[in-house]
């Protein structure tokens, strides 16, 4: 018995320790719910949150609004961002940083770092020597590269969110211009690692923007094709995106909406950040032409005073969108001079022909990739701050051919709501509708090998192959796996971009490096060593284009096959037993073998790269790796006896895992037992079962080479890390040192301002209140002088001295302020126990609930509370007001809870106290008969309704009742609650008895 009470006890412990682990797990997933979503523009950001009760809302910075500008000003001891970091660009112009997202991946001899460097001469830039990439040379002590800036400003964002959330967050959503390439979407990545980010994923602006496009319009969808232009002109480019929604039936949700992109055109340097800089030029030099004479400086020279003129160009800019004309102003441009001058839209549009001349070509761009017609486009819809240019909308209409441009979207928040959604989607943590999404790569990427061919005998030359891993505009994420057939020893083959025809020139520059990495293999000679009874089925490469776009080498693998003869023994009872009871609990291969790291290949169909023209033999075969096993539609399966087939769960899980080796699958002689794991016939009836096909795989080592940006080496990537930490708590540190400052400062002006207050001087001396005014004053005085050098822990500590000086004055005015309402409490409450108690007293003795004990007490605490109270008063009374007082609020809110107390004690009791049961009234009582009277000398008994208690007076015998033709002796009681127990009532009642009917007898 002892022991099962420990194994019961220890079995409790067992639970509530499982309990305290969910409820942890339970209260930390709570904490990491909200995801975000940021939409890093050039010029501005858009950060949007969803959390449990808020459903995809944009985030209100400190100054309220909804868009935050993506500039950071970088001093010694101080950073600033947003609203306050592009109020510091026109005082300190070569610490704010802004546009450094088109330096992202970029080396120093890409034309966008001479076209940055010529925009905005401010700016210092170095070079790594590893690298080759720039960094921002702020001062001698100060350098950053454009990663640790863009994290600083994730880092920012997500602060943003917090706050928005009240919770932390560390998932996110990152938007990225469509045109990006492999070095600048890590690039970004790296950003995001320095920020303490995890990145569910980086989705282009152009599918988030139509995302969210499809998700507020998913009724609108069906199955019919739509196809939808967004024209995208931003502030640093444009790009236009053709879309196709319409329904589809997906294996998990049935019919869904989905959106796939069709087609997409871009333009890296138009936007309406060169239209600023053309009015920016024009500005300064109607400026100089204003100071001609005058011998000036010209203003170009003058950083401040081109930042004013680049601020001022921002917002004529905005103004002649809706206006024919305006005056540009700037008080004090440069030397104490101000500037003022008329600027018309016909000026604005001649300054900018040749940009509105390249408005149409992202359409065409998008139109041929997508191989569509105008006539096949539905809708144009303006997305980007820059397409509310009238000039751009003119332009546009007229290379469209449409009636009129959409207008119906959000063209601020649209991709970061986009955005936001898919982050909800990612995160799990959430149940959202689906709908599907199916991007396209737009730089195609291939692969690109040399191998030694004999074209006649004992003639060798090197023949170089190409073959398309991901075609242009092909839809990604996707895996592919390339097998190369002829290699038996260790060898190099390259993956670089494919055709980038569809590039100008001038972009072809911008773009970089089209070689993207050399992959060395190591260790092909030793696996055909190793395996050389085994035919090689080749070398395969696993690719993998993710969610975000990043390309990536899984693994490499050398796969060898063979055929294998199944043993002719006879297995003993007790195996077929265990591989049946494998077989039937699932013991065998699962497709999630590939997921465990299991040394498996899909036998899947492998069909020729694109664009192959080798002869039979010397193909590298490519294939997509499915998610579902495909059926091999060249080789029919093998032959199998009739009546050992397996069900079709159990073939498909075979032939995704059909690699196994043979020590890897111990049930396969209990598959043929049948579906339902039935012994085997006989020995005399089995056929013998063909020759099986067993796979080997080796992994083979890779040494990857980057060729077109080298990533961030981990030490560099750590001290970047450590150096963004270091920042952000300097920050903190001196977000806490202004609070404490302003706490001071706060507290020196509101206690001068009440020493001139009545009730302040009603209770203190002439003397405590000059002494607590001299050292305020002194206070004040060394906080205008010291101030600026304290720390946080002086500002604190001069902060305590003044609260405890002025504490007793504080602290006579606080209760002299609640003694009428405290006061008037308590007297309101004796005055209520008192007429309790006065009526419980009156209560008849029967009926009395409440015990003398009980109401002696609550009179004794009404009695010591009205003594306490007049003794307490009359004593305050003889003080003076500038002493301790010892009427004191808590003393009376502690009176009043004990009185309190008592009160609801008896409440509570007279509210659960049954009352006593009441004897009976001489009248309504009869007296028992005899025990020698006979039955017809009784009185009729009353029976009772159906459903009465037992509680009641106690039920009677029922009377007995003659009927016809029966003896005398003979009697039939009435059922209770029936026709019979209701007609007695009825009798009873009226003095009369009915004849009864022979069915109630």
């Amino acid at each position: 018995m002892a022991a099962i009470v420990r194994r019961q006890r220890q079995r409790r412990r067992v639970c509530w320790a499982l309990v305290a682990v969910l409820l942890a797990d339970l209260l930390a997933l709570s904490d990491t719910l909200a995801v975000m979503s940021v939409d890093l523009g050039s010029e501005s950001m858009k950060v949007a949150i969803v959390k449990p009760g808020v459903p995809m809302e944009i985030v209100l910075n400190k100054e309220s609004r909804r868009k935050t500008p993506v500039i950071v000003t970088l001093k010694e001891n101080e950073r600033f961002f947003g609203d306050s970091a592009a109020s510091m660009a026109i005082k300190n112009p070569k610490a704010t940083l802004r546009y450094f997202q088109h330096l992202l991946g970029k080396q120093a001899d890409n034309p966008h770092v001479a076209l940055y460097q010529a925009r905005f001469p401010e700016h210092e830039l170095t070079f790594d020597p590893q690298r080759q990439t720039v960094h921002f040379q702020i001062s001698p002590q100060l350098q950053f590269s454009p990663e640790e800036v863009l994290g600083m400003i994730l880092n920012y964002s997500r602060s943003l969110a917090e706050d928005f959330a009240e919770q932390p967050i560390k998932d996110a959503v990152i938007t990225v211009p469509v045109f990006f390439n492999q070095a600048e979407r890590r690039a970004v990545l790296h950003a995001a690692r320095m920020a303490g980010l995890k990145v569910l994923q980086l989705i282009n602006d152009n599918t988030a923007t139509a995302l969210s496009y499809g998700v507020f319009r998913r009724k609108d969808i069906n199955t019919t094709a739509q196809n939808i232009m967004f024209y995208d002109m931003g502030s640093g480019s444009t790009v236009c995106t053709i879309v196709t929604y319409q329904t589809v039936k997906t294996k998990e949700a049935g019919m869904q909406p989905q959106l796939q992109i069709r087609g997409v055109g871009f333009d890296r340097t138009l936007g309406g950040l060169e239209m600023e800089l053309r009015l920016r030029e024009h500005l300064a030099g109607l400026f100089n032409e204003q100071r001609k004479g005058q011998r000036g400086k010209d203003v170009q020279e003058n950083p401040r005073a081109m930042a004013k003129l680049l601020r001022e160009a921002n917002r004529l800019k905005t103004v002649l969108s809706a206006n024919a004309d305006h005056m540009a102003q700037i008080e004090g441009l440069m030397d104490d001079v101000d500037f003022k001058a008329k600027v018309t839209r016909v000026e604005f549009e001649e300054l900018c022909a040749d940009l509105f001349e390249r408005v149409p070509g992202p359409v065409q761009q998008a139109l041929q990739s997508a191989e569509m017609s105008l006539d096949e486009i539905e809708q144009v819809i303006l997305v980007g701050g820059a397409t509310r240019v009238p000039k751009v909308q003119e332009v546009l209409l007229k290379a469209v051919g449409k009636e009129e441009l959409g207008k119906n979207i959000n063209a601020d928040e649209a991709a970061a709501m986009g955005a936001v959604y898919q982050a909800a989607v990612l995160s799990k943590a959430f149940k959202v509708k689906p709908f599907v999404v199916r991007d396209a790569v737009v730089y195609p990427i291939l692969v690109e090998f040399t191998r030694e061919v004999e074209e006649e005998p004992g003639v060798h030359s090197l023949k170089h192959n190409k073959r398309v891993l991901f075609s242009r505009m092909g839809p990604y994420p996707q895996r592919k796996v390339i097998t190369f057939n002829r290699y038996s020893h260790d060898f190099n083959f390259h993956i670089n971009y494919g055709d980038l025809g569809f590039l100008g020139p001038e972009d072809l520059r911008v773009f970089g490096s089209q070689n993207l990495t050399t992959v060395k293999l190591k260790g092909v000679g030793d696996s055909f060593k190793k395996y050389t009874d085994y035919e090689s089925k080749g070398i395969k490469a696993h690719f993998n284009l993710d969610e975000s776009g990043v390309l990536s080498l899984d693994r490499v693998e050398s796969v060898f096959e063979t055929l294998v003869e199944d043993s002719p023994e006879e297995e003993s009872t007790l195996t077929k037993l265990g591989n049946t009871i494998s077989s039937l609990f699932g013991g065998g291969t699962t497709p999630d073998a590939k997921e465990n790291g299991t040394d498996t290949v899909q036998e899947e169909e492998e069909s020729p790269a694109e664009g192959s023209k080798d002869e039979p033999g010397e193909q590298v075969e490519l294939k997509e790796e499915a998610e579902a096993p495909v059926k091999d539609a060249s080789q029919p399966p093998p032959p199998e006896p009739k009546g050992d087939a397996a069900p079709e769960g159990e073939k498909a899980t075979e032939k995704e895992n059909g690699d196994k080796s043979e020590a890897q699958k111990p049930s396969e002689k209990a598959e043929a037992a049948g579906p339902e794991g039935i012994p085997p016939a006989p020995e005399g009836e089995k056929k013998q079962k063909p020759a099986r096909k067993q796979r080997m795989v080796e992994e083979i080592g890779v040494e990857l080479v980057v060729l077109d940006l080298p990533d961030l080496p981990e030490d560099k990537l750590a001290r970047s890390v450590q150096k963004l930490q270091d920042l952000t708590l300097r920050d903190l540190e001196k977000q806490e040192r202004e609070k404490a400052a302003n706490s001071l400062e706060a507290f020196i002006f509101e206690t001068q301002d009440k020493m001139y207050q009545p009730e302040y001087k009603e209770v203190s001396t002439e003397e405590q209140r000059e002494e607590i005014s001299g050292k305020l004053s002194a206070t004040s005085t060394w906080l205008e002088d010291e101030g600026f050098g304290a720390t946080t822990a002086m500002l604190k500590e001069k902060l305590a001295e003044l609260r405890k000086l002025c504490q007793g004055l504080f602290f006579r005015v606080e209760e002299r302020k609640k003694w009428p309402e405290r006061l008037s409490a308590l007297d309101n409450l004796l005055n209520h126990s008192s007429m309790f108690l006065k009526g419980a007293r009156l209560i008849p003795e029967m009926d009395q609930i409440f015990t003398e004990v009980e109401m002696t007490t609550l009179e004794k605490v009404i009695n010591e509370t009205w003594a306490w109270k007049n003794a307490t008063l009359a004593e305050q009374a003889k003080l003076p007001a500038t002493e301790k007082p010892v009427l004191l609020s808590k003393d009376i809110e502690a009176k009043m809870m004990a009185l309190d107390r008592e009160v609801q004690y008896l409440l509570n009791k007279a509210k659960f106290t049954k009352p006593r049961p009441r004897p009976k009234d001489k009248n309504e009582t009869r007296a028992e008969p005899p025990l020698n009277a006979s039955a017809s000398d009784q009185e009729e008994k009353v029976i009772p309704p159906a459903g009465q208690t037992e509680d009641a007076e106690p039920i009677s015998e029922p009377e007995k009742v003659e009927t016809a033709g029966s003896e005398p002796g003979d009697t039939e009681p009435l059922e209770l609650g029936g026709p019979g127990a209701e007609s007695e009532q009825r009798e009873q009642s009226t003095g009369q008895k009915r004849p009864l009917k022979n069915d109630e007898l």
